[in-house]
C-alpha cells in the first residue's frame, strides 16, 4: 500500500488557475480603477484621525513637553513607549522580504510588497516621537547629527540615544531602498498597461527607464540580493540598539542581558501580528483572496506561535534572575509590575502575549479569519502594553519612597499615539491605491517554478 503523500505537498501559491495576464488584472485593479466609495471613506476616517498628530505637535511646541504626562520620577512616558511600538511594528517587512528571500521561501511573495511598505510607514512614525521628545526638535541636527561645524556642539558617542540615530535611520533608508528596488518592475509594468498620459508619465519616471532586458534582470537580481544581505543584519541590529536605551543603564528593571534578544523576538511577534491584522483587510478589500491565500495566513501565525512563546520565555526568565541574582531592589521592581499599582497592565501583557495566542496551535484557527483576526489584534495591544510595562513600571517607583509617582498619560500623550495610527494607516491605504501591493514580478516567477514542478497543472 503506497503511502498518502499530499501532505509533503507545497501549498499552492495562489488558489485556482491563473495566468499571468489575469494576475497582472487582479493586482492592477486597484491602482488603475477609480478609488471605491470603501476606500474613500476609509482614507477619509484615517485622515481625520492623523490630523491629531499634527494638532498635538503643535500644542508641544507652542507650550513645551510639559504638556506630556512625564514628571519625576516618570521622565520617559507614551513617547518612548511609542517609539519602541513602532520599530518593533516595522521588523516583519524585513524578515519577511530579505530574510525569508535569502531562505528562498516562496510564500512571501504574496505578503513581502506589504510587510516592506508597512515597515517604511512604521520607521516614519517612529522616529516623530524621539525627535519631538528632544523638547527642541529644531536642534536636533546639531544634538543628533554629526557632521563638521564651527559651533563646538558634538554628539555624545556613548550615548544609546546616538546610536539610535544610526541604527535606526539606517534601517529606514535600507528599507525604503530595497522596497524601492522591488518595486522597479512592476512600476514598469504599471507604465506600459496605463493609457492616460499623465498615469505613464508618472509611472515612467518612477521606473527610472526600466527595459525588462536580460542586462537589466542580471543587474537588477545581484542588487535585489545585496540589499536583501544588507537588511538582514539589521533585524538583528536595530532593535537590539533600540534595547541598549535601557539594557545599559543601571535603572531595575531595565539593566538586563535578556533585552536584545527579547526585544528582537519581541520585534518580529508584533510586526507579523501587525501584517496579518492588515493583510486580512487588504485582501478583503481589494479582492486579492485567490493571491493572498489562508496558507499565507497560516504560515504567518505558526511564526507567531515561535515568537509567543519566546517572549512568554523571557518573562518568565527576568522573574527567575529577579530572584536568582539576589539584588533586592530587581526583586521588588518585577513583584511591584505584577502585583503593583500597574499589574492591570502587566496582566494585559501576558495574557495578550502569552496565553491567547496559544489558540493558533489548532489548525482550524491558524486558517480562519474570523477566529484569528481577534487573536492577531490582542497580540498588537499586548505588545504596546509590553512596552508601557517595561518603560513605566521601572521608573514610577524610585529608591527612595518619597520619590515614588504615578503616570498618567495626558489628552495630548494619547492624541500622539492614536493619530500616528491614524498616518500609518493612512499611508497604508494610499499605498495600496497607487501603487501594486503584491509584487507581480516574483509571483510570476513563483508560478512559472511551481508549475514546471507540477508538471504545469498549477494546483
Amino acid at each position: 500500500m503506497s503511502a498518502d503523500t499530499s501532505i509533503l505537498k507545497p501549498a499552492p501559491l495562489i488558489e485556482g488557475r491563473i495566468t499571468p495576464r489575469e494576475l497582472d488584472d487582479a493586482v492592477f485593479a486597484p491602482v488603475e480603477s477609480f478609488p471605491t466609495g470603501r476606500w474613500l471613506i476609509a482614507v477619509s476616517v484615517t485622515g481625520a484621525i492623523a490630523l491629531l498628530f499634527p494638532i498635538c505637535i503643535a500644542n508641544t511646541i507652542l507650550n513645551g513637553i510639559g504638556t506630556w504626562g512625564v514628571n519625576q520620577p516618570v521622565g520617559w512616558g507614551l513617547a518612548i513607549v511609542n517609539f519602541v511600538f513602532w520599530v518593533g511594528i516595522g521588523h516583519a517587512g524585513t524578515l519577511i522580504s530579505a530574510i525569508l528571500f535569502l531562505f528562498r521561501q516562496k510564500w512571501r511573495t504574496g505578503i513581502a510588497r506589504f510587510a516592506e511598505a508597512m515597515t517604511i510607514f512604521a520607521v516614519f512614525c517612529a522616529m516623530q516621537f524621539p525627535l519631538f521628545h528632544t523638547g527642541r526638535p529644531w536642534l536636533a541636527m546639531f544634538w543628533l547629527i554629526p557632521y563638521p561645524n564651527d559651533q563646538r556642539i558634538y554628539q555624545n558617542f556613548r550615548s544609546p540615544l546616538e546610536w539610535d540615530v544610526f541604527a535606526v535611520g539606517t534601517y529606514g533608508l535600507i528599507s525604503f531602498m530595497f522596497w524601492y528596488l522591488g518595486l522597479i518592475p512592476d512600476l514598469a509594468t504599471a507604465r506600459d498597461r496605463a493609457k492616460h498620459p499623465f498615469r505613464k508619465f508618472v509611472y515612467g519616471l518612477l521606473s527610472v527607464g526600466w527595459s525588462g532586458s536580460n542586462r537589466a534582470w542580471t543587474h537588477y537580481e545581484k542588487a535585489y540580493l545585496m540589499f536583501a544581505g544588507l537588511s538582514t543584519p539589521l533585524v538583528l541590529s536595530v532593535h537590539s540598539i533600540v534595547s541598549f536605551d535601557f539594557a545599559v543603564s543601571v535603572i531595575p528593571g531595565w539593566h538586563t542581558t535578556i533585552f536584545p534578544p527579547y526585544f528582537v523576538a519581541g520585534a518580529i511577534f508584533s510586526g507579523f501580528a501587525m501584517v496579518a491584522t492588515l493583510i486580512v483587510i487588504l485582501r478583503r478589500m481589494f479582492h486579492l483572496k485567490h493571491i493572498i491565500t489562508d496558507n499565507h495566513l497560516d504560515l504567518m501565525n505558526k511564526i507567531v506561535i515561535v515568537t509567543s512563546l519566546m517572549v512568554g520565555y523571557a518573562y518568565a526568565m527576568e522573574f527567575f534572575i529577579a530572584w536568582y541574582g539576589g539584588v533586592a531592589v530587581e526583586r521588588y521592581v518585577f513583584m511591584n509590575r505584577a502585583m503593583g499599582p500597574y499589574a492591570w497592565a502587566y496582566w494585559t501583557m501576558v495574557i495578550c502575549n502569552v496565553v491567547v495566542p496559544q489558540l493558533l496551535w489548532i489548525r482550524r484557527v491558524r486558517r480562519s479569519v474570523l477566529l484569528m483576526y481577534p487573536i492577531v489584534l490582542l497580540i498588537n495591544v499586548g505588545m504596546w502594553f509590553e512596552r508601557f510595562v517595561i518603560v513605566i513600571t521601572s521608573l514610577h517607583r524610585d529608591y527612595l519612597p518619597s520619590s515614588w509617582g504615578m503616570y498618567i498619560p495626558t489628552w495630548t500623550d494619547i492624541g500622539l499615539f492614536v493619530g500616528s495610527f491614524g498616518i500609518f494607516l493612512t499611508f497604508i491605504l494610499l499605498f495600496c491605491r497607487f501603487l501594486p501591493s503584491v509584487s507581480v514580478t516574483e509571483m510570476k516567477a513563483a508560478l512559472l517554478h511551481t508549475q514546471s514542478a507540477h508538471g504545469g497543472d498549477h494546483e
